[in-house]
């Protein structure tokens, strides 16, 4: 049989995702099946033919990565302290979102856009980390075996203690963004003064880790023309801000309703017992209680700009 695109592939697919996640519910691998347990029967060969041909194959395959995942979820969660594992984000869009500057909030036309959500349908939100001043290794370790994506927003004059330390988490898959060299006040310096803060740290990254970045937050969020001019001419393309904050014992919000919405960006800091009440894994804690009892996934802020 020849399956084509349409509606009925789109239901052979929810109904493999919706088995695949609700397999994975219990802690015990599906693999090892309790003592006395009868193996599933063979397929008859036109059967197992089929299988191995086109799409029921690669999306009975797809499920099954799923259900391994969705297991390693709830193993993690438990180990980390989450009452329930994180959902799992959506593949990225085929075609990325257009981003454009949230009203009142630009500078001029043609400069980078700035924004604190990016358009989305989708029930997923993205969570950003800045400046570095904080390098707790179980951050690393929870953030991986969770598999939640993060963005970091580094300054210079507190990551250049221990850079060995952001490499580790790079090669994990987070991608290292700018946050100037020194976290000074954009607004107060020059346009001269600006440029050096942002380019200077384009060049730190790009030589430090490789990669020229492409997006940009200001300290504290304040910025003017100059900042965006400044910006642009170091190569960044996009400003995002944040429509909430996370820390240990609590979330801040934006918006005046003091919820979270498709896209929504999610800023916290890399801060331990020193700076706030708690850790960062007391922090990641909080975030995700906060996002899975909402009903959103994390997804990876780079794969929608």
């Amino acid at each position: 049989m020849i399956w084509k695109g349409g509606r009925r592939a789109r239901m052979v697919l929810a109904a493999l995702l919706v088995a695949a996640i609700g397999s994975a519910c219990p802690t015990e691998p599906a693999d090892m099946p309790e003592p006395g347990t009868p193996r599933a029967a063979a397929p008859a060969a036109g059967q197992e033919q089929a299988y191995r041909q086109g799409p029921a194959r690669d999306l009975a395959g797809y499920a099954e990565r799923l259900r391994r995942a969705q297991t390693v979820r709830v193993a993690a969660a438990k180990k980390w302290g989450l009452a329930q594992p994180p959902l799992a984000a959506p593949p990225p869009p085929a075609v990325k979102p257009k981003i454009t500057t949230r009203k009142g909030f630009g500078a001029g036309r043609g400069l980078p856009p700035v924004f604190t959500t990016v358009p989305v349908e989708e029930r997923v939100v993205f969570l950003t980390m800045d400046d570095g001043a904080e390098k707790d290794p179980k951050l690393l370790r929870m953030m991986t075996e969770l598999g939640i994506p993060y963005s970091a927003f580094l300054s210079n004059y507190l990551v250049r203690e221990n850079y060995g330390y952001f490499e580790r988490m790079q090669a994990r898959g987070v991608s290292l963004h700018n946050h100037t060299l020194n976290h000074r006040y954009m607004p107060g310096l020059s346009y001269a003064q600006q440029k050096r803060e942002i380019c200077g740290m384009q060049t730190v990254i790009q030589k430090r880790y490789g990669k020229r970045p492409r997006l940009f937050r200001p300290p504290y969020g304040n910025y003017n023309a100059d900042t965006l001019r400044a910006a642009r001419s170091c190569g960044i393309k996009a400003v995002p801000l944040w429509a909430a904050e996370a820390f240990p014992d609590r979330m801040e919000w934006r918006e005046w309703d003091r919820d979270l919405h498709p896209g929504d960006i999610i800023l916290t800091h890399f801060r331990g017992k020193e700076q706030w009440k708690g850790t960062m894994p007391d922090m990641i804690r909080r975030v995700m209680k906060t996002v899975t009892a909402k009903g959103y996934a994390v997804a990876r802020l780079e794969d929608y700009l």
